[in-house]
């Protein structure tokens, strides 16, 4: 296998988390991170949600009254486009995640107030050059019932009214697909990669068009097992004419301790194999706690020294 990696020109932006530390940076502590990001190659941005449960990104007159949500201390879409403008970076928005409708099943309603949000997301901040795109934050892993009209639903209101592409990022139901509250490492309940075929293919077959860019998460099967897995996704995104993205996770899986930033080996690995098969683009959850110099890890640091080192041997 080639030593090339294929380089990491995206990221996650995770304001609004359930599971990672809050970095309480303002717009002069991103503005740093958002300089680092554009000096190795970064040009675009994903806020992961727009909310999650009661705490969001910005004043959203439909969330506060219709969830009840607390109004932000600052604007930090309004922040990020600022500052996706200065570095002239493609900002996509992450819609709102309930934290409750959708993991109840209640997918129509989850999508209905999403509908909302996404018209008033766009009337508010549209006009910014940065704005390049959505993210429908609701991950998936299999062919749920209900789940995959929804993202048509969403995906097709998204590109009709505003004519920006629709991201999502789903993940692979292997082992490691845990979460984070959960003690164990691994799993014996996991999808087989002829089912991941199977269910995959339908699925596109459903959204291929209202969903512009497909980037699996790399971080929840074996590393001996990923190459099966890149070459299937990447296959499949072709067959039809979906742009195919890794989101090369930037934090261990296999650590007791959720969630640090991973060797720099294993993150290798990965790139390698996403090159070797012609993804069209890498992301990484995520650049400002996993991988920036300026982070609240030490090793974030020096992962981001290992990773310039490697794109100097290029």
């Amino acid at each position: 296998m080639t030593n090339n990696i294929l380089p990491i020109t995206g990221t996650f932006l995770d304001e609004i988390s359930h599971d990672i530390n809050h970095q309480n940076w303002g717009e002069k502590e991103w503005d740093t991170d958002f300089a680092s990001m554009k000096a190795i190659g970064i040009d675009t941005v994903i806020m992961i949600r727009c909310g999650y449960q009661k705490w969001i990104t910005y004043p959203s007159t439909i969330l506060i009254e219709e969830e009840n949500c607390y109004e932000p201390i600052e604007d930090k879409v309004a922040m990020f486009l600022r500052l996706s403008e200065k570095y002239e970076l493609k900002f996509y928005f992450g819609i709102y995640d309930s934290g409750k409708y959708w993991v109840n099943g209640e997918y129509e309603k989850e999508a209905a107030l999403n509908l909302k949000v996404i018209s008033e997301v766009y009337e508010k901040y549209g006009s910014s050059s940065a704005f390049s795109g959505w993210y429908l934050s609701h991950e998936i892993n299999r062919n749920i019932p209900g789940v995959i009209a929804q993202y048509v639903k969403l995906g097709n209101y998204c590109k009709v009214q505003t004519g920006l592409e629709v991201l999502i990022s789903p993940y692979i139901d292997g082992k490691k697909a845990l979460y984070a509250s959960e003690s164990s490492l691994i799993k014996e309940d996991v999808i087989t990669l002829e089912r991941h075929v199977e269910d995959w293919d339908e699925i596109l077959n459903q959204v291929k068009d209202s969903i512009d860019i497909i980037a699996f998460q790399d971080g929840h099967v074996d590393y001996h097992e990923l190459p099966y897995y890149l070459e299937v996704n990447k296959r499949l995104c072709d067959k039809y004419d979906i742009q195919c993205w890794t989101n090369c996770e930037s934090f261990d899986r296999d650590m007791p301790i959720k969630f640090l930033p991973i060797k720099w080996d294993k993150m290798a690995i990965k790139l390698q194999m996403a090159k070797k098969v012609n993804f069209d683009k890498a992301i990484t959850f995520e650049f400002s706690h996993f991988m920036s110099p300026n982070s609240s890890y030490p090793q974030a640091r020096n992962l981001f020294n290992r990773y310039k080192d490697q794109l100097e041997k290029q």
